[in-house]
């Protein structure tokens, strides 16, 4: 019988040698490349047959190729009770293998967890420490609420290990059972503050890289670990440490401002003596936090501020994208606080914009938008419009647009002083970038100025109208189209700003392609030009410029009632009856009109010398119209009369619905299927072509016409006088062949002649300045004269300190200069609504595990409950006021007053146990904020000065315990005087009675 056992052990040892292991699993699949999944499905269900044997090994070999497929994303889920089974091993190489494959296949809603409970637990209380350790390790992947819960004990335990490997993942592996089951933090939390004085740095390191991830979120709760911090920061040399704790302390700084007063000087050592960048910036990031909390308690903060940027602006110039990419990110939070230590690294910032990283490039753009002020508004823009002419990359060109609009049209044009030149610099943004998909916005800016800024709308009107004459259009889609629109509304709103308002109607009606709503809105404002050409007329007496207009109109307008938008053939068709109605009502009048005669011309004059001109002549004019002309234009004109303001932002979401309207309710009721489907049917006949027609329409496309070989000779013939008379197509001519043949007798290019071209239309250079850049002549200009003016003043001025502070206060004004145009920033709203920034509230994430982790870890567990000491205070005061006997009137009127105030000290205590609570709560904030002061002061404190401290404090104790003897001795005396006091009452009382 063993015989027989032997044998077939053997026999699977032998048929064992022949299996597949991981690395021929590996070599096959990069032989079958074009099969994979069918070797994939092959190899599978071999890997079944060996999960069926009951050798551990090879399980553990078949997991292990498992986790390979698991790798290429392939589904093992299948396969979880084995993976269990090869965790639960003996042998530390396949219980490596099982949690492997563990931490790859499970996940925290995995349903076998359930199972693996007692075996982790097992594992963590294993003597070998690399069983624990890898037990950790594939926890750390797939662990649940459930295992938080119920492992949490047990991996605190191997937080106080004797092996500093095991005290280091447990640590680390604390953080993970905190998100999921957040009660463990306050247990937890004394062993992890221990953990932050470790001897061992591994251990120290994952302490301290827990407790800055806590506080990520949650920074309130560590204040009382900064000592600690700061030990370590003075003390370690490890890097990525100090980076964490850095980190931890730009965080708590905002809370304890106290706190920043003592960074300063160790974070600046640190600045100038180390040589590793991540810790250089991290060091700089928390300065500025530092500096923006303290901004008002440092004097001296400006050196620092300035060695920050010092040290950016190495990392700037450095070689490294990432060095320079991080020094510019650092270099943008300062610019919130301190623009002007910025501002002096301008050409800096420039340089950055020819980078050849595109991230850098916009991290400049982003400091350039800060950097802005009104006197280098126009130095700056003028830099961008330049970059932008010679950058490359559709996007890279689109967000420098964007940032010029956005830089000019911050707070409400805070920086601009001349709105003429940011409407030309507009304009010059729609020539450089036709084809941008920032359209609507630069649309925007142009109405908003218009709108906005009164002064300034007869220049932009006049720029509008050359810009529609001048824009480029064509059959290509772009949203750049929409600066008609906006170019068209303000031309027509702003209509009595018109230069030649009669060449505007056959501008805005000249046929062009661009899109539907645009033509429309040339078709709607035309309306306006004619309305204000007949108002002018009228005013002026001269009848025919109307009949001009509308014969203008009525000529033009006809190919807008055919176009394809039905918005545009609607508006077309109104507009064309409204030129009829004039004309019409216009008629022969013109021709009626008396001329003007001498009598005529004393009699205006009289009116003019009386100041009765204008009415005169209109009521002359209007005499000699028909009435009804007189009433239609005066209706028209109600139609565009009132000044538009700019919408707030906000006001849609402010008009309240009236009572009774819900918007959810059918206006008509809903139709019905039937009828839709006969209205599809109708659709379909009136829209769509039948396939028998559309067969007989091919049908008569192949019968096609052939031409002959005359008519093929004859279109040849067409085609080369048409070439010959296109002045765009390349001829051979016999000069050219003779010329490519006296090209081979010359050896030396060099040699060849230089032919002159003899052009009847001159060449036209233009030249490279911009429209825009003479607003910026006249701005350095001004600049230039304030400056020798002050200079001039300066000497003048005594040198006493009323004219120093002056002159401190004139330097602050010169950043300033003044605005040439006032811009309007009143907003329409709802009646009885007002504009408010706090509409948008940010909701915090529900799901976010750090939410769970907002806990106060310096208060007990005692807190929470009743206090009992409370009770049994009172129960003692009742007893006592029980047993005691009185029998002296006096002392019975005082033990009486004696016990009302024990009772109402006692009572609330017994009935209001919340009250209690909430001035044990007061007490013990009052106590943690004593001992936060106290820890603040250490950071301070020399070794010496701890040492006479301590000295001190002994003194005052043992003074303190010689007095609270003193006092115990007093007391005795007092209770034996009492006693005996008592006794003789007593006696003195029965002998009383017994008189």
């Amino acid at each position: 019988m063993s015989l027989n056992l032997n044998i077939k052990q053997v026999k699977g040892n032998l048929q064992r040698l022949f299996d597949k292991n991981l690395t021929d699993l590996v070599r096959g699949l990069r032989n079958n490349k074009d099969n994979e999944a069918s070797y994939i499905a092959q190899c599978i269900e071999e890997i079944k047959q060996e999960l069926r044997i009951d050798n551990i090994s090879v399980k553990c070999n078949a997991v292990a190729k498992l986790t390979y497929i698991q790798m290429c994303g392939y589904d093992i889920s299948w396969a979880g009770f084995n993976v269990i089974e090869v965790m639960s091993s003996n042998k530390f190489t396949c219980k490596r293998v099982g949690y492997l494959a563990a931490s790859q296949s499970f996940h925290p809603g995995t349903d076998l967890l359930m199972l693996t409970t007692n075996m982790i637990r097992k594992d963590l209380s294993s003597t070998n420490q690399y069983d624990a350790g890898v037990a950790l390790s594939g926890l750390s992947c797939f662990i649940s609420p459930d295992l938080s819960r119920d492992l949490a004990n047990d991996i605190m335990t191997l937080m106080s290990s004797t092996k500093p490997y095991l005290r280091m993942k447990a640590v680390l592996m604390m953080y993970k059972v905190f998100l999921n089951h957040p009660e463990a933090l306050r247990p937890a939390f004394p062993k992890l503050k221990e953990k932050l004085e470790d001897p061992d740095p591994g251990v120290q390191s994952a302490a301290v890289n827990v407790i800055c991830e806590l506080a990520r979120k949650n920074p309130k709760n560590y204040l009382s670990l900064a000592p600690i911090f700061f030990k370590l920061m003075t003390t370690s040399t490890n890097n990525w440490m100090l980076i964490k704790i850095i980190k931890l302390f730009g965080a708590l700084t905002p809370i304890e401002p106290r706190l920043g007063k003592k960074l300063i000087e160790p974070l600046t050592n640190l600045i100038h003596s180390t040589s590793a960048m991540s810790l250089l910036y991290e060091c700089i990031n928390t300065v500025i936090a530092v500096l923006i909390s303290i901004s008002s308690g440092m004097p001296n903060h400006i050196a620092s501020i300035q060695l920050c940027v010092q040290k950016l602006r190495i990392l700037i110039e450095d070689s490294d994208q990432n060095l320079k990419y991080l020094g510019l990110l650092a270099m943008s939070k300062i610019l919130k606080t301190h623009p002007k230590s910025v501002q002096a690294h301008k050409d800096l910032i420039l340089a950055c914009l020819d980078d050849k990283d595109e991230s850098i490039r916009l991290r400049a753009l982003d400091l350039l938008y800060g950097m802005v002020s009104k006197k280098n508004l126009m130095e700056i823009v003028n830099k961008l419009l330049g970059h932008l002419e010679r950058a490359e990359g559709s996007v890279y060109r689109d967000e420098l647009l964007l940032k010029v609009i956005e830089i000019c049209s911050q707070e409400s044009y805070q920086h601009v002083t001349n709105f003429e030149w940011y409407l030309t610099v507009l304009v010059e943004l729609i020539q450089l970038e036709a084809g941008s998909k920032h359209g609507s916005v630069i649309a925007d800016q142009l109405l908003d100025v218009t709108i906005r800024v009164e002064t300034v709308r007869k220049f932009s009107v006049n720029e509008m109208v050359n810009l529609i004459n001048s824009f480029p259009c064509s059959s290509q889609t772009s949203t750049m189209y929409e600066v008609l629109y906006a170019a068209a509304w303000i031309v027509g709103e702003f209509t009595d700003q018109l230069e030649v308002p009669m060449e505007t109607i056959k501008l805005f009606l000249q046929e062009r392609t661009i899109p539907g709503h645009i033509q429309a809105v040339f078709v709607q404002n035309s309306i306006k030009i004619l309305v204000h050409i007949i108002e002018t007329s009228i005013q002026n007496g001269n009848i025919h410029d109307i009949k001009e207009a509308a014969d203008i109109m009525e000529k033009n307008i006809q190919h807008f009632l055919s176009s394809g938008d039905i918005e545009v053939q609607e508006r077309a068709s109104a507009t064309q009856m409204i030129v009829e109605t004039v004309k019409s009502l216009l008629g022969n009048e013109i021709v009626s009109i008396k001329p003007v005669t001498n009598q005529d011309l004393l009699n205006d004059l009289n009116d003019h010398e009386n100041g009765n001109d204008s009415a005169t002549l209109t009521a002359t004019v209007e005499n000699s119209l028909p009435p009804g002309l007189v009433e239609i234009v005066a209706d028209l004109k109600l139609l565009y009369e009132g000044e538009l303001l700019p919408v707030a932002p906000k006001a849609q979401r402010k008009v309240q619905l009236p009572n009774g309207l819900n918007l959810d309710e059918w206006i008509n009721g809903p139709p019905s299927e039937s009828s839709s489907d006969e209205e599809e049917e109708d659709s379909k006949d009136g829209l769509f072509v039948s396939t028998s027609e559309r067969n007989n329409e091919r049908g008569s496309r192949k019968d096609s016409f052939e031409p002959t070989p005359e008519e093929l000779e004859k279109i040849k013939e067409a085609r080369k006088m048409l070439q010959a008379h296109n002045p765009n197509y390349l001829k051979s001519s016999p000069s050219s062949s003779r010329g490519n043949g006296e090209m081979k007798d010359y050896d030396n290019i060099d040699e060849i002649p230089i032919a002159e071209l003899s052009l009847d239309v001159q060449l036209k250079v233009h030249s490279k300045t911009k429209r825009s850049d003479k607003y910026l002549e006249e701005s350095r200009k001004a600049q230039r004269k304030e400056k020798k003016e002050e200079k001039s003043s300066k000497k003048s001025k005594k040198k006493s300190k009323k004219s120093k502070k002056h002159q401190v206060s004139e330097s602050e004004s010169e950043d300033e200069a003044h605005p040439v145009h006032l811009v309007n920033t009143m907003s329409e709203l709802p009646e009885g609504a007002t504009l408010s920034d706090n509409d948008d509230k940010n909701e915090l994430d529900p799901n976010d595990p750090h939410r769970a982790l907002d806990i106060n870890l310096d208060i007990d567990d005692g807190f929470y409950g009743p206090s009992a000491s409370s009770n049994n205070a009172a129960s003692k005061t009742k007893s006592t006021i029980k047993n005691t006997i009185i029998n002296d009137s006096n002392e019975v009127v005082k033990t009486k007053d004696k016990s009302r105030r024990k009772k109402k000290e006692s009572e609330p205590n017994l009935l209001l146990e919340g009250e209690l609570n909430e001035n044990k709560k007061d007490k013990k904030k009052h106590k943690r904020k004593k001992e936060t002061d106290d820890d603040m002061n250490l950071l301070d404190v020399t070794p010496s000065q701890m040492n006479e401290q301590k000295v001190k404090k002994s003194k005052k104790k043992s003074a303190k315990d010689d007095k609270d003897e003193d006092e115990k001795r007093e007391k005795d005396k007092s209770k034996k005087h009492k006693k005996s006091s008592s006794a003789s009452s007593k006696k003195r009382s029965e002998y009383e009675e017994a008189f």
